[in-house]
């Protein structure tokens, strides 16, 4: 064990001199952002997970994520802000009693940053806390959204008028060329609908369609594993807002790193963990020549590919099931070619050129 640790430990100061040998390529990067995934905090024993393979540490998660604040805060160039990618706090503080005190505690943390965190929206969010909670909540950072007028957008505005059938997404500049595309991969789920709203009508009839299971959360025989009830997919409402943004940045030749709770390129991801509508999604960022990325969350293993069209797709490691002694977070370097991984602990770090460039992705 001991040796393990050693030869483990060795690779990961490797890894870290490659990554500190690429970002000198240049003197600075134009800004730097945070990365976390699946914090899944709770005040509770460790357990195991839904498969009984991999052990959780609810209490650890918390430290951690104290870790990460305090090396994001001494970091030389500080990061402009933090992508916090969803599942912040786990589903059992339900039968505790515990979602709005695990859900302070977290938040806590986070504030001693003093820089801005941009929240995804994940299962464990819905399984905590209604939608309409979660608008009025510190969870909804919409108002960190650009002001309106930076981009000319025809944006579908008709589903506003009713909490019930809206989506949580939005867009951020935080540098002249670059865009940052927040979406909500739950718009159409079971769980994250009133049982009286429309989209939970349409989610339900199109989930029993496809998992004829007795357990929706079983992928027992499906063909498309991932309609499980703890995966969700986007609406065409949203899909044509999410092609509305992007149209706007390729007009201003910006590059746009997208963000969702779920993965949507299968070799990024374990195939249980794909958004229900997956491919549609895809398509849609592949038909913007801007999209340079797409970061998910939700599956604990991580994963990575480069797609077809050259976006890079990276699926971040959760914090929920990262041992004590280890670490799961990472801090994004973005430059005029390439954006730069600094991961920590088992996010590997990585040199991704933008699409179009012609080269080919490096993992250090």
């Amino acid at each position: 064990m001991h040796d393990k640790f050693m030869a483990t430990h060795k690779r990961a100061e490797t890894l870290m001199d490659s990554v500190c040998e690429d970002m000198q390529e240049k003197p600075e990067p134009y800004f730097s952002f945070g990365i976390i995934a699946d914090i899944q905090y709770a005040d509770i024993d460790n357990g195991y997970n839904f498969m009984k393979t991999r052990m959780r540490y609810y209490r650890n998660s918390l430290t951690l994520l104290k870790e990460a604040v305090q090396e994001w805060d001494t970091e030389s160039i500080k990061p402009k802000f933090i992508l916090q990618l969803g599942d912040i706090i786990d589903g059992f503080n339900v039968p505790q009693k515990t979602s709005d005190t695990s859900l302070a505690r977290i938040l806590a943390e986070m504030e001693k940053l003093k820089i801005p965190f941009h929240h995804i929206w994940g299962n464990h969010e819905f399984y905590n806390f209604k939608r309409k909670y979660l608008m009025e909540s510190k969870l909804n950072s919409k108002p960190l959204e650009d002001e309106i007028g930076q981009l000319t957008i025809n944006e579908d505005t008709s589903e506003t008028r009713s909490d019930q059938e809206s989506f949580y997404g939005y867009h951020f500049s935080p540098y002249p060329g670059f865009r940052f595309l927040l979406i909500d991969c739950y718009d159409l789920s079971v769980i994250g609908r009133d049982t009286m709203s429309i989209k939970y009508g349409i989610s339900l009839k199109l989930l029993k369609e496809k998992n004829p299971n007795e357990d929706l959360n079983s992928p027992r025989g499906l063909e498309e594993e991932q309609f499980v009830q703890f995966n969700g997919g986007v609406s065409g409402v949203q899909l044509n807002w999410i092609n509305s943004v992007l149209a706007s940045s390729d007009e201003q030749n910006e590059k746009v790193v997208v963000i969702g709770h779920l993965p949507i390129h299968l070799d990024s991801t374990d195939a249980i963990c794909l958004a229900w509508n997956y491919k549609e999604i895809l398509s849609a960022l592949q038909s913007h020549p801007g999209v340079i990325g797409y970061f998910a969350g939700h599956d604990h293993d991580g994963g990575y590919s480069v797609d077809a069209s050259g976006i890079h797709h990276i699926t971040f490691k959760g914090v929920i099931e990262t041992p004590p002694e280890n670490q799961a977070f990472g801090t994004m370097y973005m430059y005029e070619d390439k954006m730069v991984l600094k991961g920590r602990g088992l996010v590997l770090s990585r040199s991704l050129h933008y699409r179009n460039g012609g080269k080919e992705e490096h993992v250090h």
